[in-house]
This record gives C-alpha cells, structure tokens and sequence, in this order.
C-alpha cells in the first residue's frame, strides 16, 4: 500500500482534504478509517459526496484496514488515511500498518481539552496515543495546509507542559 498521508483530522474529508492535500500528493484512493463511522450510513454517504470525482473514497473499520494493509490489491495506488482520533493511528500502527509520519490537521475542542494551538486540542488519552507513537519511531507533524512550516506535536507538548499530566 503506497500510504502518501496518513492524516488525523477530526472533520475527516472536507475541503482541504478532499482539494488541497489530496492533489499534492498525488492521491487516488482516500480511506477513512473509523469503526464508528463505518456504521452510519448518513456520514458515510455525506463523506463519499464531499470527495473529488477524480477520487475514489471508501469508509472503513480499523480490521478492514488490517485486511487491505496485507493485501497486495493496493500496491501501486496512492494513498491518504484519514483519521478522526491518534487513539485510531495507534491501534493500527499497534497492528502491524507501517507509517513513518502522522499529519495533525484538525481536532476540536470540547470539554475535558487543553487547546495547543487554534486548530488542536488534545485531552490525556490523545497525549498518552501520541507519546507512544513517537515512541515508535513516528514523526508527527502539524500542518492545516502542505505549505505550512512544519510543527512537530511531541515539541510543541513539551512547551505546554502536557508530558507530565
């Protein structure tokens, strides 16, 4: 599988997915990876509508991906993996997908969240899922848009303190 993005962003596909990023790097194949909303019709179909037409998209549970991760049927289609939570990225990373790097687009803020900047925030089970993929050996970049200057996350908590919560 010829993974160019893998991508949290918690809107999923949406205009700088579906435009922006998808055509720097060449993606043919957007695959959201979400149990939950792999079992709602309505978000499915609003997210299939929201794709480029040049673009295939498919919504699928984090077994599934397992399956096509192993499956040679993906070898030389590009990529983006998109998801809503690091909680996610780390099951399958956990389960033998291979990444080296994981963009942060977009995670909203609620209740029981710390803003780290105008576009994430992370609570302690986020913190604790990135901790361990940079563990791992995973880069983890923020950037809204390809031409924005690359953050790494695992410094950017360092400077708000949020290592030691």
């Amino acid at each position: 599988m010829d993974i160019r993005l893998a991508r949290i962003d918690d809107r999923l596909i949406h205009g700088q997915v579906a435009t922006v990023w998808s055509r720097a790097m060449g993606i043919e194949r957007i695959l959201v990876v979400s149990d939950e909303v792999a079992h709602d019709e309505l978000r499915k179909f609003l997210l299939k509508q929201a794709t480029p037409p040049s673009i295939k998209s498919h919504v699928i549970t984090k077994q599934k991906l397992l399956e096509l991760y192993q499956n040679r049927l993906f070898d030389r289609t590009r990529i983006m993996l998109l998801f809503a939570s690091p909680r996610d990225v780390l099951e399958v990373v956990e389960a033998g997908v291979g990444l080296k790097t994981v963009n942060i687009g977009g995670m909203r803020y609620c209740e029981g969240k710390k803003m780290v900047t105008n576009f994430i925030s992370l609570n302690h089970e986020d913190v604790q899922s990135f901790v361990k993929l940079a563990d791992l050996g995973i880069k983890l970049e923020i950037r809204q848009v390809p031409a924005d200057r690359k953050m790494d996350l695992i410094q950017l908590l360092k400077k708000e303190k949020m290592l030691h919560d």
